[in-house]
């Protein structure tokens, strides 16, 4: 039996928990997903701007490394990462960190009601490495360090200076996803045996202090898991993620989202999808490219991760063919999107606005292959909320 064939047999034969939260109660067994036609139809040719999307959607040209954001005078950051929007009253705002070490840090662009931008401006400045980070109830946007012994900062798209967070643990950060319900952030590390986190505030709303904690659980690609506090949250002498024995090894975690008491994360070092089953305490395969079958996996070098009001993911690739993929909320992978001629870049920061009917991201080093060729864009269409 091939080896994709055998996984996904073992993982169908264990994977008896439910779908948790009112988006997902469709599917009556989690499963990691299986390649089907897309909810938006197949992809039609490249537009101007090189993308091919289903029928109806349209792209545009945000900002562009280097260059002024257009009806601005700020200059776009280099190497766009993990993003997210903010509601602005009418309008709304996209932060976008940067991904260069020294430098790093992270921008907002402002939008009117009807997606036309109306200022830019830095929010961060002075860290290393901004890869993703994620949105909090109280409306900043954590962006995280890429390095080692990195930092968690807390700034502010509304206006403020940013904070440190130190007591969010000093390690390879990635991507960080609130939840509301258990008052609590869930942290992932971009290290080949890195762990999945949650950091337990003293008060929720305030980051400045409370308890850094690590998943604990098996070797299996699904089953039961606890937390368990990690003693020294500054990573030194001792890195975090061996601290705590029996924590869960994880290759490479990259994107984070959280929605209706079930948080997803990304491994691209096995081109995983996992999910947390919260309300279960149990975790389980969303995707997995050797458990694709039939078929070629069209989901490669998982990355970023975001989700719609629907409950459909939408996957970014850091490698791959450049796509960004949609996993339904009843099993179903296909390609959303396909950005032509760039090959020597990853997509970065997928984001909806409020309404939801506009994705923002971007090809990190665009065209050129180089951290100042970085492009972000606006997708436009009838997506499903």
């Amino acid at each position: 039996m091939e080896r994709r064939n055998f996984l996904r047999a073992t993982v169908l034969g264990a994977s008896t928990v439910a779908f948790s939260g009112s988006l997902w109660q469709g599917a009556a067994l989690a499963a990691p997903a299986q390649n089907a036609p897309g909810p938006y139809g197949p992809l039609q040719a490249a537009d101007a701007n090189g993308i091919q999307l289903p029928a109806g959607f349209t792209s545009q040209v945000i900002a562009r490394s280097g260059q002024s954001v257009p009806g601005t005078s700020y200059t776009w950051h280099n190497a766009p990462d993990g993003g997210a929007c903010f509601a602005d009253g009418s309008g709304w705002i996209y932060v976008s960190n940067s991904e260069i070490n020294p430098g790093g840090g992270a921008s907002a662009i402002r939008f009117d009601s009807s997606g036309a931008v109306t200022s830019a401006n830095r929010i961060l400045s002075g860290t290393r490495q901004n890869c993703a980070g994620g949105k909090t109830p109280w409306n900043t946007w954590l962006s995280c360090e890429e390095v080692s012994l990195g930092f968690v900062y807390e700034t502010y798209p509304f206006g403020g200076t940013a904070v440190q967070r130190p007591a969010m643990g000093r390690f390879k950060h990635e991507a960080a996803a609130a939840d509301p319900v258990r008052k609590v952030i869930y942290l992932t590390e971009d290290e080949t045996n890195g762990r999945f986190y949650r950091f337990v505030p003293t008060t929720w709303g305030d980051l400045s202090s409370g308890t850094l904690q690590v998943l604990v659980a098996g070797s299996a690609t699904s089953g039961s898991f606890t937390w368990a506090n990690v003693p020294d949250p500054d990573g030194s002498p001792t890195a975090t993620r061996s601290q705590v024995s029996g924590s869960k090894s994880f290759n490479g975690g990259e994107g984070c989202h959280y929605a209706d008491d079930t948080v997803w994360f990304t491994t691209k070092g096995d081109n995983r999808v996992w999910q947390i089953n919260l309300t279960t305490n149990t975790y389980e395969l969303a995707y997995d490219d050797s458990l694709v079958s039939p078929g070629t996996a069209p989901l490669t070098g998982v990355d970023n991760v975001t989700g719609s009001t629907y409950g459909d993911l939408y996957v970014a690739e850091d490698g791959g063919n450049m796509e960004i993929c949609l996993i339904t909320p009843d099993d179903k992978i296909s390609a959303f999107l396909r950005i032509n001629g760039q090959s020597s870049s990853e997509i970065t920061g997928p984001a909806f606005n409020p309404a939801g009917n506009r994705l923002y991201f971007s090809s990190q080093r665009g065209t050129s292959g180089s951290s100042s060729g970085g492009i972000t864009y606006c997708v436009t269409g009838p997506f499903r909320t």
